[in-house]
């Protein structure tokens, strides 16, 4: 795909998860696009040296902790003054497990990094984003959120409640100038999936069939750099079996 360099330049984005592998190739699509990106992630080293890396600023913090929750919207109104132009939604946490095998703590902590987070950070800035008349909102969801699979069920429920969530959004937002957009990927080939071992495991898709993280982030850029006046509401990701 042949690059527009510069398409999303002054374009005031803030991208949760930075750190994990669509994270990461997501901040080096859209750094490419010339974004002013403001980085949020849990593992600082990693973080403020993916930041370094793409001239970007960074936050480190665990968004589930409510008292750092809320001093973000103070710590980006001192860094830009204003709403950003665009957030994306993508930290994430995974979990396999049989349903009884599921304990409420996983179940909770899923619910907490998946679904309330997004829906957290989206009521900080949509009153702003409303007032101006414009901004964009882009969840990161997964193909789990749309179809059940055996051994999902705290992160499936998350990702269904995300894509609810979403969908709520796209309704309320409509005449307002502000967008939002539902990115959901298949299966994408991360280190997430190192302990699970996916190849030796019938019950799992293999590697070789996963979507390379650089597709998602390709997917994001698409969204966010449509004209003003076009909403992509949904972008569904699937890998081509090889």
């Amino acid at each position: 795909m042949r690059e527009i360099e510069g398409d999303l330049a002054g374009r005031r984005i803030v991208l949760t998860g930075a750190t994990g592998g669509i994270g990461r190739a997501v901040a080096q699509r859209l750094a490419r696009a010339d974004a002013e990106l403001l980085l949020f992630g849990r593992r600082a080293h990693t973080l403020e040296g993916l930041a370094s890396e793409l001239r970007a600023l960074a936050v480190v913090g665990d968004l589930t902790d409510r008292s750092f929750m809320s001093d973000v919207p103070g710590r980006v109104a001192e860094l830009w003054g204003t709403a950003p132009d665009v957030l994306i939604n993508n930290a994430g946490a995974f979990e396999l497990a049989p349903f009884v095998d599921t304990d409420p703590a996983t179940f909770d902590s899923l619910m907490a990094v998946n679904l309330r987070v997004p829906f957290e950070l989206a009521r900080v800035w949509l009153p702003d984003m409303i007032a101006r008349g414009s901004g964009h909102i882009v969840n990161v969801g997964s193909i789990a959120g749309r179809i059940a699979f055996a051994g999902n069920a705290a992160y499936s429920a998350s990702k269904f409640g995300l894509r609810g969530l979403h969908e709520v959004l796209v309704e309320e937002l409509h005449g307002t100038g502000v967008r939002a957009t539902w990115v959901e990927p298949s299966a994408v080939d991360t280190p997430l999936w190192d302990r699970f071992d996916p190849d030796s495991r019938p019950d799992l898709p293999s590697r070789k069939n996963m979507l390379i993280p650089e597709a998602v982030a390709e997917a994001v850029h698409f969204a966010v750099s449509r004209r003003d006046d076009v909403t992509i509401e949904e972008v569904v990701v699937r890998a081509n079996p090889r």
